[in-house]
């Protein structure tokens, strides 16, 4: 915001308003204690006249601190306040010469009267007076010298001369002084003001930041950093005053046939939508809702009886069905979308807030077992069957073994060549009968399993050993496990298997994904830096998502980071475009070389180009392929 110059004026009258009447205020009460105190000086010169001086002295004070405190009390404007006092200075000196000029002692008073010019400097310099007001009074204060001094017969026509001129230049030096000064005061708060707004922008841009951290960019919800700081406080509560609450875990019913159908954009209308409808119900409730990935919400309340539970849950299932958002590909008789809901709750005996989430989620799939659009309260006291998360786990065991996990590649671009500079390995799973598993769903379970540290280590060497020593790409980047890099052991693997295969680091990348809980320790730290240290990459995935990715920002020098698809799909908007370029300054700033995902149109990529990024990925550029696809396109 650019302020005129007359705006600037009228703002520093309005901001000093207060201090300047607390500052005149002070100013007189020293000022009449001074003027007091020299009432000794006229015993000392005048004395024959004295008591009348110091009766004035003492008159014209009480008077003064009277009349400023009426104005203050009546809450006058600092101006009127500033006049009133110069004009208590001027009586003040008005009174005293007066009564001084009586004294019989003509020649000392010729000389004491030189003290009249105190007066004049006191309102330029003593007080924080306007120019304007100062340079009045202390005019108004020499002339009064200036015809005292030429109505007083004793005094030679040189002495009167000289005392003239010492009196005028007081007046000019004082006021420049003066006005100096009030120039200063304005300098000073033009600066603070300055420094006030670079301070208000810079916490408004914090407060977005930290909104753009705690907030899902696609629905408006809390995210699952934010959740989990939820959670963890709900625990707390129930921990140290016994507060109970419950967790319910929602899942939209066939979400991937829906965006396999509709396509994503689709998909993420209906989430939006969604998310608005699931919000309405649980503000009701009094709960707190957010998403906790893909087309999974979580909602956390305080639960006051155990039925409040089985409501909302209910409440839930049927404003989702009463939104009638199409879905008639589902193959289950039901034509919109549904959601699924598995709740769980704290009780005696849970000594883990983990454990109060993994209970609500082995309702849901309960629930989803059940058909669907319906909802599951954990039951502690029924066995619990096995469920799909059991045989995928099985599977996992013998993933390796059996060649039932396998990985494919998707393109990286460079938006200003043209060139495929790198490709992403992705990691796949099917089950012994053939059936395709998505990642989102053995993944965590190989996480939970300590699978997912064989694994991870299998799609270092496959990529060492059939990319990057064939010379078939350049750069090839593997997804990383939070318990990967807290394993001991991790970088001393990859350094093997790059000398094993005689790479250089600077061909393997390692990408941290933002939306996953990674808890920044000295393990997880010390572990990217040895892989830093072997020239590896490592990139940050998903920016923007969640979890803490400008905690990771201020620690690690990421040689990439990949910006979230719904960024790019949101910039359709005005206000999702501002986003956008808000978070690729902040990237630019930080020196990382950026990389947006989820490029699917030719409109996207040259948005790209417009923007200067430096790479692009998704459908438009290349689907994930086996290799032997890729050898093709490479060809």
């Amino acid at each position: 915001m650019t302020l005129t110059p007359e705006q600037l004026r009228s703002l520093y009258k309005q901001e000093s308003e207060e201090g300047r009447k607390s500052a005149t205020r002070s100013g007189l009460r020293t000022a009449v204690a001074v003027y007091l105190a020299y009432s000794v000086t006229d015993y000392l010169f005048i004395g024959d006249v004295a008591k009348y001086t110091v009766a004035g002295r003492f008159i014209v004070g009480i008077l003064a601190l009277l009349l400023q405190e009426v104005l203050l009390y009546r809450r006058a404007k600092a101006d009127v306040v500033d006049i009133a006092a110069a004009a208590s200075v001027l009586a003040a000196y008005v009174v005293w010469l007066v009564t001084g000029q009586m004294t019989v002692y003509r020649d000392a008073f010729s000389y004491y009267m030189v003290f009249g010019a105190i007066f004049m400097m006191s309102v330029n310099l003593f007080f924080s007076f306007r120019f304007p007001v100062a340079v009045v009074a202390s005019a108004t204060n020499m002339l009064i010298f200036i015809g005292a001094l030429s109505l007083f017969v004793p005094m030679l026509p040189l002495h009167k001369l000289i005392f003239g001129a010492f009196c005028i230049s007081c007046f000019i030096f004082t006021a420049y002084v003066n006005l100096q000064l009030n120039r200063e005061r304005y300098k000073v708060f033009l600066n603070a003001l300055e420094a006030n707004m670079q301070q208000a922008a810079a916490e408004e841009r914090g407060k977005a930041l930290l909104l753009l951290s705690n907030t899902d960019s696609l629905t408006g919800l809390e995210n699952r950093r934010a959740i989990d700081e939820r959670l963890r406080d709900h625990w707390n509560r129930w921990q140290d005053h016994d507060v109970p609450f419950a967790v319910l875990l929602i899942d939209v019913d066939h979400f991937k046939h829906y965006n396999d159908c509709y396509g994503h954009q689709e998909g993420d209308q209906s989430l939006i939508a969604v998310a608005q409808r699931l919000q309405d119900v649980v503000r009701a409730f009094d709960a707190v809702i957010g998403r906790y990935g893909g087309e999974e919400f979580i909602v956390l309340m305080r639960m006051r009886n155990p039925q409040g539970m089985s409501e909302i849950a209910r409440a839930i299932c049927a404003a989702v069905r009463e939104l009638a958002w199409p879905h008639e590909h589902r193959r289950d008789g039901t034509s919109v979308l549904t959601v699924s809901v598995g709740v769980s709750y704290t009780r005696d005996g849970i000594r883990q807030v983990d454990k109060v989430v993994h209970e609500a989620d082995r309702a849901l799939y309960a629930a989803k077992a059940a058909g669907r659009d319906t909802f599951v309260v954990y039951n502690p006291d029924e066995l619990v069957e096995r469920d799909e998360s059991e045989d995928i786990a099985a599977t996992l065991k013998i993933a390796l073994e059996r060649q039932l996990v396998s990985l494919v590649y998707q393109p990286i671009r460079n938006v200003q060549t043209g060139n495929t500079d790198a490709v992403e390995a992705l990691m796949r799973l099917k089950m012994l009968d053939g059936t395709l598993v998505p990642p989102d769903t053995f993944i965590p379970i190989a996480e939970r399993t300590g699978m997912i540290v064989q694994l991870g280590r299998w799609a270092v060497r496959t990529v060492c050993r059939d990319l990057l020593a064939t010379g078939m790409v350049e750069v090839v980047s593997v997804n990383v496990s939070p318990i990967e890099f807290k394993m001991p052991g991790f970088a001393s693997y990859v350094a093997a298997t790059l000398a094993e295969f005689h790479l250089v680091g600077s061909r393997l990348a390692f990408e941290i994904t933002e939306g996953v809980e990674l808890e920044i320790d000295q393990d997880v730290v010390r572990c990217i830096s040895d892989l830093k240290r072997l020239g590896a990459q490592v990139w940050l995935d998903d920016f923007g998502t969640g979890f803490a990715g400008l905690s990771w920002l201020r620690l690690i020098e990421f040689d990439t980071v990949k910006i979230d698809r719904s960024f790019l799909h949101d910039a359709q908007t005005e206000r999702g475009r501002r986003l956008l370029l808000d978070i690729i300054s902040l990237l630019r700033n930080r020196g990382a070389r950026i990389l947006v995902e989820g490029v699917e149109t030719n409109e996207h990529q040259k948005l790209m180009q417009q923007y200067g990024i430096h790479q692009i990925q998704g459908y438009y550029v290349g689907r994930p392929s086996p290799a032997a696809h890729l050898v093709r396109n490479v060809l």
